[in-house]
C-alpha cells in the first residue's frame, strides 16, 4: 500500500487549521453555559413553585372588570363571576446542557407580563456553575364575555339574539372583549365571527357619535374644575379618533368623542 506524502507546506497548513478548529470549539459554549454537565432535571416541585409563582403574579396584576376599556389588559368579563386563572408549562430547549445544581430559583424577569405567552425564570442558585435560562409559560384567564351564538359574517349588524355569555380566554388575544349586550347590538361587524368566538372591540366596527355640521356639547375638565359648552363639529366624531370642533366664541378645539354629540376636551 503506498503512503500519500503531503508537501512540508501543506502538512504545516494542516497543523494550523486543526489548531484553528480546536480554539473555535473551546471558545463557543451554547449559550454561554457549560457543556459538559448533564441535563438539569425539572421536577414536579419546580414545577409547582413556577405555577405558584405565576398565578400569584397574574392575580395581584388583574385586570378590572369593566366594559369598553381602552388599556388591552383591562377586558370586560362579567363582574357576577371571578376570573379564572390557568398556567400551563413548556419545557426547557432540550439542547440545552446545564452545569448540576442543588437550588434552582424561579423568578419573575423584570417588564414581563403574565398575559397569554409569556416566560418564568430559572437561575442555578447553589451549583458548581450559575446560570440563567427562561421557562416558557401560557397564562389563560378566564372571564364571562360575549360570544357569537352562531356563526357571524363580516358587515352583519349585531342582534341580540346574534350574542350569548359564555366563559372565554380573555388572555387569548390583546384586544378587550365585550361583555354588555348594549354595547355591542346595533353594531356592524369589521370581520367574520364563528359561534362561540368571543366578541372583541376590535371585531365591532368603531361608532360615529357625531357627524361633521353637528352641533355638540364640548365638556372641559381639569384639578378642581369642570365646566361645558357648545359648538359645532368641523369633522366626525368617530370613536377611538380626536374630533376637531369650533365654539360659539370661534375659538377651534380639538377633542375626544365620548357620547351622542358629546366630545370631551383633556386640560
Amino acid at each position: 500500500m503506498k503512503l500519500r506524502r503531503f508537501s512540508p507546506l501543506a502538512q504545516a497548513l494542516r497543523r494550523g487549521v486543526l489548531r484553528l478548529a480546536g480554539a473555535v470549539a473551546v471558545c463557543l459554549p451554547l449559550h454561554g453555559i457549560a457543556q459538559e454537565s448533564a441535563d438539569v432535571a425539572v421536577d414536579a416541585a419546580l414545577l409547582d413553585q413556577v405555577r405558584q409563582l405565576a398565578l400569584h403574579a397574574t392575580q395581584q396584576a388583574a385586570p378590572v372588570q369593566a366594559d369598553d376599556a381602552t388599556d388591552p389588559t383591562q377586558a370586560a368579563a362579567a363582574p357576577s363571576k371571578p376570573l379564572r386563572f390557568e398556567v400551563q408549562i413548556g419545557s426547557l430547549d432540550p439542547r440545552l446542557k446545564l452545569a448540576a445544581c442543588q437550588h434552582i430559583e424561579p423568578y419573575l424577569p423584570p417588564g414581563t407580563r403574565l398575559w397569554g405567552k409569556a416566560r418564568i425564570g430559572l437561575r442555578c442558585a447553589q451549583g458548581v456553575r450559575p446560570w440563567n435560562v427562561y421557562l416558557p409559560i401560557t397564562v389563560r384567564v378566564f372571564g364571562q364575555a360575549l360570544v357569537a351564538a352562531a356563526p357571524l359574517p363580516a358587515g352583519a349588524t349585531l342582534r341580540e339574539e346574534d350574542l350569548r355569555l359564555a366563559e372565554v380566554d380573555i388572555a387569548e388575544d390583546n384586544a378587550p372583549l365585550v361583555s354588555n349586550a348594549s354595547l355591542a347590538v346595533g353594531r356592524m361587524l369589521t370581520r367574520p365571527l364563528i359561534a362561540g368566538r368571543g366578541l372583541r372591540q376590535t371585531d365591532l366596527k368603531p361608532r360615529m357619535w357625531f357627524a361633521a355640521g353637528d352641533s355638540v356639547k364640548v365638556l372641559a375638565s381639569g384639578p378642581g374644575f369642570s365646566v361645558a359648552g357648545s359648538g359645532q363639529a368641523l369633522t366626525p366624531g368617530i370613536e377611538g379618533q380626536t374630533a376637531r370642533v369650533r365654539t360659539d366664541s370661534g375659538q377651534v378645539l380639538t377633542g375626544t368623542p365620548v357620547g351622542t354629540r358629546v366630545v370631551e376636551l383633556s386640560l
